[in-house]
């Protein structure tokens, strides 16, 4: 039914949003002074770091260096916190090799820098299964934008009806539904009720055990 795979990567293919939260949270309540909740963060978390920063200071509130260096000081507290912990989602490895074995393509399309992305799939050994690897720098609007995902499946050459995405986010499913594709959604991060768009979800899942679409 599909001939490719379109993931995201945080909260999709390792349960981390939590780590991720904690870390923005800590810097724009520590270090930035703001007053903004856990709850908020998690809300704010989707896009490009320096789209959250915007959208909670204000467009102009930083200098485009300083959202460059709260991005990155994020991202080295969130691999510092999740490194001991990082694993791949329950059921996600014999998933990936029954994808690979039947011959579906693959693709990684992600708001993240590939400084993380790379941190999970190097240490994870995913390379193999991610020849196409679409992140932040390639793409010039974000979720809910459907660019990061028709792009991954112009490289992969498969048409957008073809593609399934498979997302944890509200933002991301949006994302997919603009992009004419369907979307696979885990509740790592966000309860089914929270998507605000699910008539191109499949389902709602909590890990890949015993999922088989082929």
């Amino acid at each position: 039914m599909y001939q490719a795979y379109l993931f995201d990567l945080n909260g999709t293919i390792i349960d981390d949003m939590h780590f991720h939260a904690r870390a923005w949270h800590e810097i724009l309540t520590k270090d930035l002074k703001s007053n903004i909740n856990y709850d908020e963060t998690v809300l704010q978390m989707y896009g490009k770091n320096q789209e959250l920063l915007e959208r909670v200071f204000g467009k102009g509130h930083f200098t485009q260096q300083q959202m460059d260096d709260y991005s990155m000081e994020k991202e080295h507290r969130y691999q510092a916190a999740f490194k001991p912990h990082i694993k791949l989602i329950d059921g996600l490895g014999e998933f990936l090799e029954k994808a690979h074995q039947a011959g579906i393509k693959m693709a990684i399309g992600s708001a993240a820098i590939p400084f993380n992305i790379d941190f999970i799939l190097d240490n994870l050994n995913l390379r193999k299964y991610f020849p196409v690897v679409v992140s932040a720098d390639d793409v010039v609007l974000s979720k809910p934008d459907p660019e990061t995902f028709t792009k991954g499946a112009d490289i992969l050459g498969v048409a957008y009806d073809k593609c399934l995405v498979f997302e944890d986010a509200p933002k991301g499913v949006e994302a997919a539904k603009n992009a004419g594709m369907q979307a696979l959604a885990l509740t790592t991060l966000h309860k089914p009720e929270e998507f605000h768009i699910t008539d191109n979800v499949l389902q709602f899942v909590k890990d890949y055990k015993g999922l088989n679409l082929f």
